[in-house]
């Protein structure tokens, strides 16, 4: 089960136009990625709850023939007012709809959110939770006790036997530094506990309930990658990060021209006159201008164009940006439509006082 109904309120304007699961890491979306590593651990039956820019996940996925798995839907609305409207119904509420309607969850079903790219082993983990003979297990990864204001946290005694949470605790009352990274185990019969009919959240209210009635609920913590999206802040780090190649898997597209450079199809490049250090890739049908300078870490979608003299430091440009004659860029995500920081700080275009110039290169 993969929850993908959230709105990504958090890392707006990105997902201002589409799903959270949909927002592009190399070019794929970052769904694209937990898909891909569900069928490398031979999982093969994946059900993904929708709610906002439903379309968007169902087109691009429909029945997962292309990954060698099949993919069932959930939307989660209503009809208001002769509209349809996206409800979600909470993550375990979202659980209890799907086996209310046909009882899918028969066996152990792993959990999983859309949001975060996972190099987890899931064959050993599912090993683990069925040695422990547990209804319920919960993945966690240990955090800088500083960080812990930002997660979920996990209690538990010597054995993994969950004993209590915290939400998002200050660090100074923390009882724990092992963060919950929303990737969950559950038997057919935790389901049992979600109530029917309304929103029911996992970690602030199902994970609650398994420990007041004593039930076998284990937290295992093993080394991962765990990049999660939750900011537009981390949204920029992670894609410094895969840029550099410090994720495993995770591999630039297109011909690598020179050291460090890759470009995809039909692009054009003044290379005579342009300054490009890598780690850089520059999407195909897209223009670099002469005296553009580029540096590194940097990705530029495809359709984008860079006019002459403009520069763009360990930047990422989303598909059809165009900076203007002398623009400077630096550590931002910018789109034809907007440019945001990497505190996050958002500026529109045609926005009065910003010294930025840029727009659609399809214009």
């Amino acid at each position: 089960m993969i929850l993908a109904a959230g709105q990504g309120t958090r890392i707006r304007p990105l997902t201002k136009g589409m799903p959270k699961p949909m927002i592009p890491i190399l070019g794929k979306p970052v769904l694209e990625y937990i898909i891909e590593q569900l069928a490398r651990h031979g999982v093969r039956e994946i059900m993904i709850n929708v709610a906002y820019h439903h379309w968007k996940i169902e087109n691009y996925f429909g029945d997962g023939q292309r990954w060698g798995v099949e993919i069932g839907y959930s939307y989660e609305g209503t009809r208001e007012h002769g509209e349809i409207v996206p409800r979600p119904r909470g993550s375990a509420g979202g659980m209890r709809h799907i086996q209310d309607f046909s009882g899918f969850f028969d066996e152990t079903t792993l959990v999983l959110c859309g949001d975060a790219i996972i190099d987890l082993d899931i064959t050993a983990a599912l090993a683990e939770h069925h040695a422990k003979k547990a209804i319920a297990s919960v993945i966690t990864l240990p955090v800088p006790k500083e960080e812990v204001k930002n997660y979920g946290v996990v209690v538990s005694d010597d054995s993994g036997r969950v004993l209590s949470f915290q939400e998002k605790p200050k660090p100074e009352e923390a009882l724990s530094n092992f963060a919950s990274t929303g990737i969950y185990i559950f038997e057919p019969a935790a389901l049992d506990l979600i109530p029917k009919g309304r929103e029911f959240d996992i970690g602030s209210e199902l994970f609650p309930l398994l420990v007041e009635k004593g039930l076998p609920f284990y937290n295992q913590t093993r080394p991962f990658h765990w990049i999660d999206i939750g900011r537009v802040t981390d949204y920029w780090t992670v894609l410094q990060r895969v840029l550099k190649g410090e994720i495993a898997d995770m591999k630039m597209p297109g011909k690598e021209v020179r050291p460090g450079i890759w470009v995809g199809l039909n692009t054009r490049i003044d290379w005579d006159t342009v300054n490009i250090t890598g780690p850089v890739y520059i999407g195909s049908g897209s223009h670099i201008e002469s005296g553009v300078t580029i540096e590194g870490p940097a990705w530029l979608g495809h359709g984008c164009g860079l006019r002459q003299g403009s520069t763009l430091v360990r930047s990422v440009l989303f598909d059809y940006t165009r900076l203007n004659p002398g623009a400077q860029f630096t550590d931002v995500i910018a789109s034809p439509q907007y440019v945001v920081d990497r505190q996050g700080k958002t500026t529109y275009q045609g926005e009065e006082g910003t010294p930025l110039r840029w727009g659609d290169a399809r214009a």
